[in-house]
């Protein structure tokens, strides 16, 4: 039985009718529940770690935010992905209170960062679609928010996916209105990858695009892409939205984005994502440094 347990999962995940067992499938079965169990502890004993990668000005090289990302420590696998603890976080149902530590954090960092007299920054935190349709989700965060929605220099940002706007998402859009008239910036992540209607985006309480890495790293060399990420920017700029590149990682990349207008840039060019203690280090170099666009990359690497 847990051989053909073991088998089914592997067919589900690869879309296939059905697959003969095979003994790593086992093995791989065993390390996904493992993995399922410690993460029910996970939360209590501490384990989850904010990183912090920038989104930088592509005109004048100035930090203009920051995402917060989730990172798990496990006390056995070490520092894990999170696209393999993501999804069991979601079908375990750890998602909501994993969601409400990391507002509470990014928040309680935000606030540090302000009281130590850290130039001024703004972090996004990614809400998943599932926890954007939870009842009174916009009460919850504006609560664990506070003052800071009332900041325009500090603050906390909420990123969500093309997937939170499918379907009935009437409950999506109200919730989004609620943050934003708060002052809490909106912005759709991986924007390009999914399928949404170019009609509605006009009537969504939408304030910024992120192009998804899988266009940004075939830039300047790919056509196609050349022209999507040129689309998106000119129809977030239509739209009076900021547009943001994901996955930048080379010099090339960056002066094509800056040609085509984009404003914002993220990627391991300026900076991978950092502990805490590292982008507080980070940031004030960055914010001393004050590089020209030619230089930018390669003073963010150092």
């Amino acid at each position: 039985m847990q051989n053909a347990e073991a088998a089914l999962k592997a067919a589900k995940s690869a879309g296939e009718r059905y697959l003969h067992h095979r003994v790593e499938m086992k093995s791989e079965l065993a390390r996904r529940v493992g993995m399922e169990h410690r993460l029910r502890t996970a939360l209590d004993q501490g384990q989850f770690l904010l990183y912090y990668q920038p989104k930088v000005n592509v005109r004048n090289g100035n930090v203009a935010s920051v995402e917060a990302l989730l990172r798990w420590q496990d006390p056995e696998e070490g520092l894990i992905s999170p696209g393999e603890f993501l999804p069991l976080l979601e079908s375990g149902g750890l998602m909501p209170a994993t969601t409400a530590w990391v507002l509470r954090q990014a928040a309680a960092d935000c606030r540090d960062w302000r009281r130590k007299g850290l130039p001024p920054i703004r972090v996004a935190v990614n809400i998943s679609p599932p926890e954007l349709r939870r009842r009174n989700i916009a009460r919850e965060i504006l609560g664990v928010v506070g003052n800071l929605a009332g900041d325009s220099d500090w603050g906390i940002d909420v990123e969500i996916t093309e997937g939170a706007l499918s379907g009935d998402s009437s409950s999506c859009v109200h919730a989004l209105r609620l943050l934003r008239a708060a002052g809490i910036g909106i912005a759709i992540d991986d924007f390009g990858a999914g399928f949404s209607s170019l009609g509605r985006l006009a009537e969504l309480p939408i304030d910024t695009l992120k192009i998804d890495r899988m266009f940004t790293c075939r830039l300047p060399a790919d056509r196609s892409s050349c022209t999507l990420v040129s689309t998106i920017i000119a129809l977030a700029h239509a739209f009076d939205m900021t547009t943001v590149a994901e996955g930048v990682e080379t010099q090339a990349q960056l002066e094509h984005l800056l040609r085509e207008g984009c404003d914002e840039s993220q990627g391991y060019l300026h900076s991978r994502p950092l502990p805490r203690a590292e982008f507080e280090n980070w940031l004030l170099r960055a914010s001393t440094a004050a590089p020209g666009v030619s230089d930018l990359g390669r003073e963010r690497k150092s």
